[in-house]
């Protein structure tokens, strides 16, 4: 069961446990109607019942300006959510495009059941969340239904292997629509910073280039380039220099994308990001080989003090 009351100074931290570890609603002291989702302490999402559009966390900013380029202003959207957490990113596309239609597919679906009832969307938004494995809901929806689907999924604080690798990508670029984007937030960091944790899967026991500094994330961007021509990837420059663990978000599409508009949003940013792509992005990969389903691992697990 959920525990809830109001205190003196506001509402108090609403905690439960889903298939996911203890998930936590914590209240924004200096926001009166907005909630940071955690889950076993690490931050998911952020959510303002206010104001959908305002967005807290800088990856979720980046998947924001990502979401206003995809098309013009206001033109509704077909969206695909892997992973749903808080439902921040669909709450912020009806409310910046409203008829828009998004389904979400999130597997932890105690957690969809709190993040409803406590965090409850508006009437009249086109959003459809659906229990299940992020691949297995990809593989149900149409050819060419997307404009756009945004990969946020994490167990444990770690990106599954199944959701890495070529063949994965393939079915995203099978749903989307020509010129259609994909966008997916990814963490790494230092070699180094490795904390410990279980994997996901079989692969989890095997060595891999993402046992090397931003192994994971140079893995990933070759993978990407196996099926999208055009790419870029936005992150804090101490990440991309692998200094420390954190969130890049990388873009992939048949098109060309906005790269110098996305880079002027990243560097007016309240934390500022550098955009990398082109020859920069190809060379940033360091010749590590595309992941596929026989060679996949999970992302690397964050260090032990990232949350602290």
């Amino acid at each position: 069961m959920a525990k809830s009351r109001r205190g003196r100074g506001g509402p108090d931290p609403v905690t439960e446990t889903v298939h996911g570890g203890v998930a936590e609603l914590r209240p924004d002291r200096d926001r009166p109607r907005a909630w940071t989702l955690l889950i076993d302490g690490a931050p998911q999402s952020h959510v303002d019942l206010d104001d959908p559009t305002y967005l807290d966390f800088a990856y979720q900013r980046r998947l924001g300006h990502i979401a206003d380029l995809a098309a013009p202003p206001g033109r509704p959207l077909q969206v695909l959510h892997l992973g749903g957490g808080a439902l921040t990113m669909a709450r912020y596309i009806a409310a910046t495009r409203p008829r828009s239609t998004q389904q979400v597919v999130e597997i932890d679906t105690p957690l969809v059941q709190l993040v409803r009832r406590e965090l409850p969307l508006e009437s009249g938004w086109r959003i459809r969340v659906r229990g299940g494995d992020a691949r297995e809901g990809l593989a149900k929806i149409p050819d060419g239904w997307a404009d756009l689907i945004i990969a946020d999924v994490f167990g444990g604080a770690r990106t599954p292997a199944h959701l890495t690798t070529t063949e994965f990508l393939a079915d995203v670029r099978r749903v989307l629509r020509p010129g259609g984007w994909y966008a997916a937030n990814l963490a790494d960091g230092p070699a180094g910073a490795r904390g410990s944790g279980e994997a996901r899967s079989a692969g989890g026991a095997r060595t891999s280039s993402s046992q090397a500094p931003l192994g994971f994330l140079r893995g990933q961007i070759a993978t990407a380039r196996t099926v999208f021509p055009e790419l870029c990837l936005t992150a804090d420059p101490a990440v991309l220099r692998g200094k420390r663990f954190g969130n890049a978000v990388l873009l992939a599409a048949d098109r060309e994308l906005p790269v110098a508009e996305l880079t002027r949003r990243a560097a007016t940013d309240p934390q500022t990001a550098r955009v990398e792509h082109g020859r920069a992005l190809v060379d940033f990969t360091a010749g590590t080989p595309p992941v596929t389903d026989a060679t996949a691992v999970p992302s690397p697990p964050p260090p032990p003090d990232t949350f602290a």
